[in-house]
């Protein structure tokens, strides 16, 4: 399992800007957007694998995991 399958990973419309958005909460906020939900996901994938790449070439310390701590559970929660 690669590193960036332990972060969750969301796209959303944004009414106001009219385009998916994408986000790895713990990672990095919105980053990428585009008209095409998949697209969007791919390139926030890409993103995020990048994004830890460098973290660990620079030792840094990986956030925790987001994924299997029932976050998904707890946003439809507040649905």
């Amino acid at each position: 399992m690669k590193d960036s399958a332990k972060y969750l990973k969301i796209v959303e419309w944004s009414e106001e800007d009219q385009v998916y958005v994408g986000q790895c909460p713990g990672i990095i906020g919105p980053c990428c957007h585009g008209a095409n939900e998949i697209e969007v996901y791919k390139e926030l994938c890409t993103i995020v694998d990048e994004w830890l790449y460098l973290a660990r070439s620079e030792n840094k310390v990986l956030p925790p995991a987001t994924i299997g701590r029932g976050i998904a559970n707890q946003i439809l929660a507040f649905a």
